[in-house]
């Protein structure tokens, strides 16, 4: 079996490098801190995909004394032959000199190892002449090596950076390590493939697996939202009122107890969909869920961005009703000509204006020994199922676009058109029928499956709709 290739990834302080390490292996425990300094000490942190280590990133200090070292290097060189041993000589007489700690460091991996060799450079300062001591001494070591153009702050002089690095690298790729898109990384990974015969099979291998990893990602978070989705809407909660209680009271305090544990799901549903992604550190910028005040789960705000108009509701419940009613027609070897579709249909878009501004269900049982049970639930209003819905596909998606060297909260607002006009119409009356169906408690395993892919379906139209509000060319549909 062909070894995993390992990448040293080094470069002046505070460059980019351990956020490059961070996205390029998953990782988001990894420190990253704008002060230099932060890494003093080389540390490799593998990439391992269904128990398969696909490839090690290797963080390493920043250059210190990069001029000095060159300096010992050309004084003790007498070709060009004979660089790699030079600073392999240069290594082991000062490995431990601490003068020249943080160069033997980055140079560990690169000689013991056999690593390949990163090279990251801010794009958003100058480019300095300073740095080719630096390329200088990585091109003597005789390793095979790609540069990335790492911007971080707002200014821009790639194109300088480029033209410079071309002259020492024969890969050079801009790489913002906290916005790359996932098709960045495998570029780069096709790239490393290109420089070292070796590493071709195992880096074609590492892209394959990486790719299977996400599409199996995005099937367990759909799997995940189904699931939170069927608890959610078919949440109960029970109790009873005694006879000296003010019912008005106590179904409040039960209404609460549905709500605060319809929170709790929600968060649950967030930290396993994070868990899936490997992001362990996230934070966000949105409030919980919220029921009263500018803010309520079924108030105008909330309904601009994640719910549907009643119109949309209606139409789509009738198609979904007509789904449920085929098998009225297939009981009746097809002799009612419709009728119960056409039944179905009309049952369902009833069904959805008359409970379209209603919480949940109420039922009280009867009078006993002076206490009455009183339950509340499962959610009476489909509203609220495309509410959720909307929320955990828009975590999903900022989540699951996220790179692991991303320090700033998550940030889940959005605007502009509604995603439902990404998701065709077939689409959206399996999904009508899915939420009627778990407010109905109708659901049952067997058809688990296929709420997947429904769902599946709905995360294909929400990344497709991100991308066109990104691009600005999302389609006027009102829904």
């Amino acid at each position: 079996m062909v070894e995993a290739p390992s990448f040293a990834v080094v470069g002046h302080p505070n460059r980019g490098k351990s956020s490059v390490v961070a996205t390029l292996s998953q990782n988001d425990g990894i420190a990253i801190a704008m002060e230099p300094g932060t890494t003093r000490e080389s540390h490799a942190y593998p990439l391992t995909v269904d128990g398969n280590t696909l490839y090690t990133l290797i963080d390493t200090p920043g250059f210190q004394r990069p001029r000095k070292l060159l300096a010992w290097l050309e004084a003790h060189s007498a070709s060009a032959s004979d660089r790699p041993e030079t600073v392999q000589a240069f290594y082991n007489q000062h490995r431990d000199d601490p003068q020249f700690h943080d160069e033997c460091e980055l140079l560990k991996p690169i000689l013991e190892q056999n690593a390949g060799i990163i090279y990251v450079v801010d794009g958003s300062v100058p480019y300095s002449a300073a740095n080719e001591a630096e390329m200088t001494i990585l091109q003597w070591t005789g390793r095979p090596s790609l540069a990335l153009i790492n911007a971080i702050g707002s200014d821009d002089y790639s194109d300088r950076w480029e033209n410079a690095l071309g002259q020492y690298f024969r890969i050079v790729r801009r790489f913002n390590a906290v916005t790359a898109p996932f098709e960045q990384h495998l570029g780069l990974l096709r790239g490393f493939g290109q420089l070292e015969a070796r590493w071709e099979q195992p880096l074609t291998a590492a892209t394959d697996h990486l790719e299977h990893q996400r599409q199996q990602r995005q099937t367990d978070s759909a799997d995940l939202i189904t699931r939170a989705l069927s608890d959610m809407l078919q949440l109960q909660v029970t109790g009873s009122i005694g006879p000296t209680e003010s019912r008005s009271a106590a179904k409040q305090t039960l209404q609460q107890r549905w709500i605060d544990s319809q929170r709790k799901r929600e968060r649950q549903l967030r930290q396993g969909v994070e868990s899936i992604y490997q992001h362990h550190r996230i934070q966000r910028q949105e409030a919980e869920l919220h029921w009263a005040g500018d803010d309520d789960l079924f108030g105008d705000h909330s309904r601009a961005l994640w719910g549907v108009s009643r119109t949309h509701l209606a139409t789509a419940g009738f198609g979904a009703g007509a789904i449920s009613g085929v098998g009225v027609d297939a009981l009746t070897l097809g002799h009612s000509l419709g009728a119960g579709a056409l039944l179905g249909g009309i049952v369902g878009a009833a069904g959805s204006y008359y409970y379209a501004n209603r919480l949940g269900k109420w039922s009280m049982g009867p009078l006993r020994q002076g206490h009455r049970s009183v339950r509340f639930g499962p959610a009476a209003d489909l509203q609220f199922g495309y509410i959720v819905l909307g929320r955990a596909l828009n975590h999903w998606y900022q989540i699951s676009h996220r790179n692991h060297a991303g320090r700033d909260p998550v940030n889940l607002a959005t605007t502009g058109e509604h995603w439902i006009s990404q998701l065709g119409k077939d689409d959206q009356r399996q999904l009508q029928s899915l939420i009627q169906r778990l407010c109905k408690g109708t659901t049952d395993g067997r058809r688990h499956d296929q709420w997947i892919q429904t769902i599946n379906h709905t995360m294909h139209a929400f990344s497709q709709w991100q991308q066109n509000e990104a691009t600005g060319t999302s389609p006027a549909q009102s829904v």
